[in-house]
This record gives structure tokens, sequence and C-alpha cells, in this order.
């Protein structure tokens, strides 16, 4: 009886042994497939970000060339207006120097 049951034993820790080397086998394998997934994941997500500031970047300049051409419109419409502004200014003062000239003149 002693026999069978360190047999018996004997057996269990083999089995287990097995297994403990079966599982520390499938953990270093989940392992290295995490590591892997991982890496992909982050090189995924540079490509994905570096993709987004591009797209930023593009919209950015787009945005900024609309701003600045809006920009020249207004100071054009303002020097052009300034212009317009000095010339009637100028027939003012005309106008108002012959409106002298003909009161003096009476």
């Amino acid at each position: 009886m002693d026999e069978k049951m360190f047999n018996l034993l004997e057996k269990m820790y083999v089995e287990m042994q097995e297994m403990k080397t079966g599982l520390r086998t499938e953990m270093q394998e989940m392992k290295t497939e995490l590591r892997t997934e991982m890496q992909e994941m982050k090189t995924e997500l540079r490509t994905e970000m570096r993709q987004g500031f591009v797209k930023l970047e593009n919209k950015m300049d787009e945005n900024h060339k609309a701003l600045y051409d809006g920009y020249k419109q207004s100071i054009e419409g303002i020097n052009e207006t300034k212009e317009k502004l000095e010339k009637l200014t100028d027939k003012v003062d005309n106008q108002e120097i012959k409106l002298q000239v003909l009161k003096s003149a009476k």
C-alpha cells in the first residue's frame, strides 16, 4: 500500500511538474504575444498621431492663408478709403477757399 501511495504521489508530482512547465511555456508565449501587440499598437498610434499632426498643420496653413488674405483685403480697402477721404478733404478745402474768395469779392 505504501508503494502504491508513493507511486501515486510520484505520478502526481510528475504531472504537476509537467503542468507547471506547460503553464510557464504558455505564459511566456502570451507575454511575447502581448509585447508584440503592444509594439504594433505603439507604432500604429505614432503613425496616426503623425497623420493627425500633418492634417492639422495643413488646415492651419489654409486658415493662416485665408486670414492673411482677409487682412490684406482689409488693409487695401482701408487704404482706398483713406485716398478717397484725402481727395474729398482736398475738394472741401478748395470749396471753402472759393467760398471765402466769393464772400470777400461781394
